[in-house]
């Protein structure tokens, strides 16, 4: 039997995970245990079907015997298992912490009745929007996270994250009916929803339906993707949810719709005159995102403005429509999930630690808690860019691929990419110098926990001052071993930068999506002249082992 028909438990398993912690409600031990263990068989199980697929091949598995293009197919590839791997890792790692904070604190910032079903249900959609090879189980997979996420984000029940919540609820709810809007318009035009007949037959159409219909689902999931000028809701609905939750809402929901994008813009339309106006998006998320974050002063806030500054790398290089950019691409969706969970976990120790996340309230991290700062330093270096890390890595792969393509758009990009990552570095330095070397005493608004003596913190002694919250083992070890698997991307960046490269050329080339899908005999349209120049030629997906 083919490794890729287990693909399915990759749903299955976190959504079995969810009806036994719900059954399991009176029992929170037991709970923790079945969630952490479900979901870390289905990291193992993706794990597998990233080897299976390592050397390139593409495989979809019918469900229900419903053969495409009538039925739900799931489409295993090298692009959707290393998603699923590093989303999978990503979520565990978050899932660890969460439960962490849940013993530490009496259960009152993750109701272990609620948090952990809810968790496993937007890690199940999580991976089916993945796996998914039709727009309406796209769809699907993007309303599973949704309402999930719509819970996890008012955890509290507090003011401002119900406030937070209804903004996100608004805005999904806009561009899910968009994205609904626009499967039935493709519907009408074409007859059918599945992503590899669309790839068949949306050439057929005049140019101007083509263009409508893209631009449509461009906009639906430019939305979640938060590209720019779609991108105002985040920086206000994430910061104040739950640090776990904000973390995982950090580190995939946006990465979901920059998937959507992908596939759309690679089986569906390649080459498409919309490459020009993508990059320009990309351009402006940078530097409006990096903008935003210098202007903060709260550390969720600058996080999460460099979350939509850092999403304009990922347009920039699927907007190239070459291997070069679609390939750093892909290394770069996979390292910004990593890195941006990693510093909002370390941002919620940093909140426990020193009682805010306000750089004007919190200073003397270093000296208080040194653990703390080497957290921080290590994500915080390779978001910014700074060699040898994978941030650098991806970024100079992204910049050289600009560089060849020799446009004036692509140059503006290669100068904005490097502008940005500069400002990001200032960013990330004004945390690291106001929150953690700046004297206590010299923060504007300093936190009583933050004056006591050293000594005094050190050993955890409440007499006679405010009280000082020590952390939690697990959650300081869930974070580490994150930061690890950040380092890891660095160390195997070579091999991770070898397989991104080749799901690059099976998506531009499109022949081994689409005949995995409808079979062999199925035709595949040639690739347009744009993405010809974009280095893809005939024959190069079997030269590296893709395709059936």
């Amino acid at each position: 039997m083919n490794i890729a028909s287990f693909a399915p438990l990759a749903v299955v398993l976190p959504i079995l995970g969810a009806a036994l912690t719900f059954l399991l409600i009176r029992y929170p031990r037991a709970q923790r245990a079945v969630s952490i263990a479900l979901l870390a068989l289905t990291l193992l199980l993706e794990c597998w079907l990233l080897a299976s697929v390592w050397d390139g091949g593409t495989t979809a598995v019918n469900i229900g015997g419903w053969l495409p293009p009538w039925g739900i197919v799931l489409v295993v590839d090298q692009f959707s298992s290393l998603m699923l791997v590093v989303s999978s890792a990503v979520s565990l790692a978050v899932l660890i912490y969460a439960t962490g904070q849940g013993m530490a604190d009496g259960d009152r910032d993750a109701p272990v009745s609620i948090f952990h079903p809810t968790y496993l249900i937007l890690v199940a959609g999580v991976s089916n929007a993945f796996l998914s090879g039709d727009l309406f189980n796209l769809y699907v997979g993007f309303e599973i996270l949704l309402t999930a996420s719509y819970v996890l984000i008012t955890l509290g029940g507090t003011g401002p994250r119900i406030r937070a919540g209804v903004t996100y609820v608004v805005v999904s709810v806009v561009s899910s009916v968009l994205f609904l809007i626009a499967i039935a318009m493709v519907y009408g035009a074409t007859g059918t929803i599945n992503m590899a007949d669309l790839a068949i037959k949306l050439g057929d159409l005049d140019q101007g339906t083509r263009t409508l219909l893209h631009v449509m689902l461009l906009v639906a999931f430019g939305i979640k993707a938060a590209v720019f000028p779609l991108s105002f809701w985040l920086p206000d609905s994430y910061p104040t949810a739950p640090a776990p939750v904000t973390a995982v809402f950090a580190g995939l929901l946006t990465k979901v719709g920059v998937y959507a994008m992908v596939r759309t813009e690679t089986l569906l339309f390649p080459g498409d005159a919309l490459n020009a106006p993508l990059m320009v998006a990309a351009l402006l998320t940078m530097v409006v995102g990096i903008l935003g974050a210098l202007a903060q002063s709260d550390i969720k806030r600058l996080l999460s403005f460099t979350l939509v500054s850092h999403i304009g790398y990922m347009v920039f290089g699927l907007a190239m429509s070459t291997v070069a950019g679609l390939g750093a691409a892909v290394f770069y969706v996979a390292h910004h999930i990593t890195i941006q969970t990693s510093l909002f976990l370390v941002t919620g120790l940093i909140e426990r630690r020193g009682g805010s996340s306000s750089m004007d309230r919190v200073a003397g991290l270093a000296k208080l808690s040194p653990v703390l700062g080497v957290l921080f330093f290590i994500p915080a270096m390779n978001l910014a860019g700074i060699p040898p890390f994978s941030g650098f890595l991806g970024k100079l792969g992204l910049l050289q691929a600009g560089v060849e393509l020799g446009t004036p758009l692509a140059y503006a990009l290669v100068i904005g990419g490097v502008l940005t990552s500069l400002l990001t570095l200032l960013a990330i330095a004004r945390v690291w110098n106001r929150a953690f070397w700046r004297k206590p005493e010299d923060a504007e608004h300093p936190d009583p926990v933050l004056l006591a003596a050293p000594a005094d913190a050190a050993t955890g002694d409440r007499a006679g001052r405010a009280n000082v919250t020590l952390l939690p083992r697990t959650m300081v070890g869930s974070t580490l071993g994150l930061v690890v698997f950040g380092v890891a991307l660095t160390v195997f960046a070579g091999p991770l930068f070898r397989v991104a490269d080749q799901s690059a050329v099976e998506m531009l080339n499109r022949a081994p999506y689409i005949q995995a899908v409808l079979g062999e005999d199925a035709p595949v349209p040639p690739v347009p002249s744009e993405v010809q120049q974009g280095q893809v030629q005939p024959g190069q997906v079997q030269e590296q082992g893709g395709g059936k």
